[in-house]
C-alpha cells in the first residue's frame, strides 16, 4: 500500500493531509481533494469488516447472527446486542407491514426487504402467501409499475435499450450471476390492463420472479428480470421528468425485430439451451409473433397466452364437477380476443379434442369470441388478425355482448377484455336465465379492470354463479350464505411449470405440457374445497401444488423425448420438492 498512499494529487503528498476532509483518514484516491471535473475511482479498499456482509442481501441475517457469527465475521458493534431468530423477525415485519394502510407502501417495504435480507423476504412471502401475494403481484404491482419512476431505488434486473444494440451479449455479462435458469422479459407495451408503461414495466418481471422462488422453489440467484426498452407511446410518461426510460416513440418493424433477435441469440449464447425465457406483457402483435418465431429454437413460454390459458382451463375442469357434464357439452363465449382470450380458447379446444378424439377444428366450433367490433363471425374473416381467424364461425353479425349472450346461450362466460364493468347486470341475468349454475370468469387485471366484481356476479345470479377472477376479491355473503370467489391467478401455474421444465432439463415447451399442468392443478381441488364453492385450491398449499404440477410437466417432457436430465427420477414429486429453495437461514462458520 506504500506506493498507493504516497500518490501525488495536485502536486501535494497525501500523507500531509491526514486530517483533511476524509475524516482524519488518508484520502487514498484523492476524492476529497479532487475538483468536481476531475475523475475519481469508485472502487474502495476492502478491510476485514462485517459491514459488507450486512449489506449483502443473500447472506445478511440482521439480528439473527449468533454470538459466534458476530465474532467470526467482524460484526461486533455493527449490530445492537439483542439476538432475534427468523420467526421473531418475521413476526415483527408482518406487524409493521399491517400498519400500512396504502398497498403501495407495503409493496415498497417488501422490495426494500428483498434488497436487504433475501431469505427473510422469501420466508415472509411463503408463510403469508395469501396476504402478501396481492402486494408483490397483481393488483398492487400494477400501481407500482405506474409509479416506478418515483419509487425506483436501485436496479433489480437488467435494462436493455436501443442504446445497447450490438452490445447485448456484453450487457448480459454485466449481470453478476452466471447460472441463470429463468428469465422473465417484458418490453412494457401492455402491462396488465394498464397499457404502455415503457421501461417502468420492470415491476412485472421482478414480481414474477419473486413468485418463481416463493411458489416454485427456484433459487433467487437463478432468476433474471429483464426489461427491453424500445421507447414508449405513452405521452404522459414521455413528459414525466421522473420517467426512467428512453424518451422516444416505440421502435417497430425491422429495428424492433433486430433488437429482439440479438437478445434471443445472446441469451442462448451466454446461458445455454436450457434457460427458460418467459415473455411477459408484450402487445398482442408482438406476443404471438415472438412465441411463434422462437418456440422451435428456444425454451420459451408466454405467460399471457399460455399461462393464463392453463390456469383458466384448470378452473373450467374443476367447475365441471359442480356444473356436471363434460367439457364437450359446454358452450363458451369470450369477451376479448387478444393474447389471453385466444390463448385460453385454443387450450380449451385442445383439451376438448384430446377428450373426444375429434379434430380440433370441431372443438373450436363450441367456442365463440367477441372483440371490440362484436361477435367474431366468418363474414368478418378478411379483416381479422391472423390469431382471431380460427374463431370466425358461421353466424349473423352481432354487435353487443348482451345480444351475443342471448343468441349463443353459453354455459361459460369468459372475460379477457381488459375493460372493467362490461359484465353488466343484464348480461349476468341473461346467463342465469338459461343456466342453473352459470360459470362466469372475470379475468382481467388489475381489480379496476375486472369485467364484474364477485359481489355483482353472486347477487345478479341470485347466488347461483360459479365465479372466478384474475385479481382477488373478498368472500361475499348473499342470502345468509358465504361465497368464496376463485382467483384464476397465473401464479398457480407458471412457478410449477418452470420448475418442471428445469428439473427435467427440457429444451422446448409444448402444448401437452400446458394441458398436463392444468390437469395437475384441477386434481388438487378436493371435495372439501368444492363444498366451500372453491374451484381452485387455497394458495396456502401452493408449494405442494407446484411440486405436483412440476412432476406432471416433467413427466410429459420425458414422454415427449424433450428432457435432457437423465436418468429420469423415479418419484418426480419428491424430486421436485427436494429441488426447492428453502428460505431458512444458514449457519456460518
Amino acid at each position: 500500500m506504500e506506493s498507493t498512499t504516497n500518490t501525488m494529487v495536485n502536486g501535494s503528498d497525501l500523507d500531509n493531509n491526514n486530517a483533511a476532509g476524509g475524516g482524519g483518514v488518508v484520502d487514498v484516491y484523492g476524492e476529497d481533494f479532487a475538483t468536481e471535473d476531475q475523475l475519481i475511482t469508485p472502487w474502495t479498499v476492502s478491510v476485514a469488516s462485517g459491514y459488507t456482509l450486512l449489506r449483502d442481501p443473500r447472506h445478511n441475517k440482521g439480528l439473527a447472527f449468533t454470538e459466534n457469527e458476530r465474532d467470526a465475521h467482524y460484526l461486533r458493534g455493527l449490530l445492537p446486542p439483542a439476538l432475534m431468530n427468523q420467526e421473531l423477525q418475521e413476526k415483527r415485519l408482518m406487524h409493521n407491514l399491517r400498519q400500512y394502510k396504502v398497498p403501495l407502501q407495503r409493496y415498497v417495504a417488501m422490495m426494500d426487504l428483498q434488497e436487504r435480507n433475501e431469505r427473510l423476504f422469501y420466508k415472509l412471502l411463503i408463510d403469508n402467501v395469501e396476504e402478501l401475494l396481492p402486494v408483490v403481484y397483481t393488483p398492487t404491482v400494477g400501481e407500482a409499475c405506474q409509479k416506478y419512476g418515483s419509487i425506483f431505488r436501485r436496479p433489480q434486473g437488467l435494462y436493455i435499450s436501443l442504446k445497447e444494440k450490438g452490445k447485448i451479449l456484453e450487457v448480459l455479462k454485466n449481470w453478476p450471476e452466471r447460472n441463470i435458469q429463468v428469465i422473465v422479459v417484458t418490453d412494457g407495451e401492455r402491462i396488465l390492463g394498464l397499457g404502455d408503461l415503457g421501461c417502468q414495466g420492470m415491476g412485472i418481471p421482478v414480481g414474477k420472479l419473486s413468485l418463481y422462488t416463493a411458489l416454485g422453489g427456484l433459487r433467487p440467484s437463478a432468476c433474471l428480470p429483464i426489461t427491453i426498452d424500445v421507447g414508449t407511446n405513452n405521452e404522459q410518461l414521455l413528459n414525466d421528468e421522473f420517467y426512467i426510460g428512453l424518451r422516444q416513440k416505440r421502435a417497430t418493424g425491422q429495428e424492433y425485430a433486430e433488437l429482439l433477435q440479438e437478445f434471443m441469440t445472446a441469451v442462448k449464447q451466454n446461458y445455454g439451451e436450457k434457460v427458460l425465457i418467459q415473455f411477459e406483457d408484450f402487445a398482442n402483435h408482438n406476443a404471438f409473433e415472438l412465441l411463434s418465431k422462437y418456440s422451435s429454437s428456444h425454451l420459451v413460454f408466454n405467460d399471457d397466452i399460455q399461462g393464463t390459458a392453463s390456469v383458466v382451463l384448470a378452473g373450467i375442469l374443476s367447475a365441471l364437477k359442480l356444473v356436471g357434464g363434460s367439457l364437450a357439452d359446454q358452450t363458451f363465449l369470450f369477451l376479448g380476443a387478444g393474447e389471453a382470450g385466444t390463448g385460453i380458447a385454443e387450450l380449451i379446444a385442445l383439451e376438448m379434442s384430446k377428450q373426444t378424439k375429434a379434430p380440433i377444428e370441431e372443438a373450436r366450433k363450441k367456442i365463440w369470441l367477441v372483440d371490440s367490433k362484436g361477435l367474431i363471425v366468418s363474414s368478418r374473416k378478411e379483416s381479422l388478425q391472423h390469431f382471431k381467424k380460427p374463431w370466425a364461425h358461421e353466424h349473423a353479425p352481432i354487435k353487443s355482448l348482451l345480444d351475443a349472450v342471448k343468441a349463443i346461450k353459453p354455459t361459460m362466460l369468459m372475460g379477457t377484455s381488459g375493460v372493467g364493468k362490461t359484465f353488466t347486470k343484464e348480461v349476468v341475468e341473461a346467463m342465469a336465465s338459461f343456466n342453473e349454475k352459470p360459470v362466469i370468469f372475470a379475468l382481467s387485471n388489475p381489480t379496476s379492470q375486472s369485467e364484474c366484481t364477485a359481489e355483482e356476479a353472486y347477487t345478479w345470479s341470485k347466488g347461483r354463479a360459479i365465479f372466478a377472477s384474475g385479481s382477488p376479491f373478498d368472500p361475499v355473503e348473499y342470502n345468509g350464505k358465504v361465497f368464496v370467489p376463485g382467483q384464476g391467478n397465473n401464479a398457480y401455474i407458471f412457478p410449477g411449470l418452470g420448475l418442471g421444465l428445469i428439473i427435467s432439463g427440457a429444451i422446448r415447451v409444448r402444448d401437452e405440457m400446458l394441458l398436463a399442468a392444468s390437469e395437475a392443478l384441477a386434481a388438487q381441488v378436493t371435495q372439501e374445497h368444492f363444498d366451500k364453492g372453491l374451484i381452485y385450491p387455497p394458495f396456502t398449499n401452493i408449494r405442494k401444488i407446484s411440486a405436483h404440477i412440476a412432476a406432471k410437466v416433467a413427466a410429459k417432457a420425458y414422454d415427449l423425448g424433450l428432457a435432457s436430465r437423465l436418468p429420469r427420477p423415479k418419484d418426480l414429486v419428491s424430486y421436485a420438492e427436494s429441488c426447492m429453495y428453502s428460505p431458512m437461514y444458514r449457519s456460518y462458520r
